[in-house]
């Protein structure tokens, strides 16, 4: 039972986490903390790193105490939610830096329709390359309206 409680915990987390991360998206990073995310919609990158890339610390210091502390207390509940929001860090890492931007190349080819859906969604939240009126501020969570396109432009090209 304990570890049916553990996994849930974990399971809610990430879900919650990526409502987080909308919530922190579209109000912080296109807030008050432009300055550090406006560098990721820029075309230009002088370097491969970004001051964007600095948002990682805001989930991955948390994570990494939860973690430690539940472990220095007989594996706390408050362990399994530092799990939950590392592995919403790794599918960040994974999803929005492999799959989206592609900074590696190595998820360059798909025909899946979430992902081309994912990757139309995002680029749309591109387009805007100021601070404020944008769009698709979620990481795993989008707008049916991206899917149904991407669906679309498939039956298109396969006509």
């Amino acid at each position: 039972m304990e570890i049916i409680i553990n996994c849930s915990i974990v399971l809610v987390t990430f879900i919650l986490t990526e409502f987080s991360a909308w919530a922190n998206h579209k109000y912080i990073m296109h807030g008050f903390m432009w300055y550090f995310h406006a560098d990721h919609h820029k075309k230009d990158h002088k370097n491969w790193f970004e001051r964007n890339d600095l948002f990682f610390i805001i989930y991955a210091v948390p994570s990494w105490l939860l973690i430690m502390f539940g472990m220095m207390n007989q594996l706390a509940w408050y362990t399994w939610v530092g799990f939950g929001i590392l592995l919403y860090g790794l599918a960040y890492f994974l999803v929005h830096d492999l799959i989206i931007h592609q900074r590696f190349k190595v998820f360059t080819k798909t025909k899946n329709v979430y992902i081309l859906a994912l990757r139309r969604a995002h680029k749309m939240h591109h387009k805007n390359t100021g601070k404020e009126g944008g769009e698709s501020f979620g990481m795993l969570i989008i707008k049916r309206k991206y899917i149904q396109a991407t669906l679309n432009q498939s039956k298109s090209h396969s006509l």
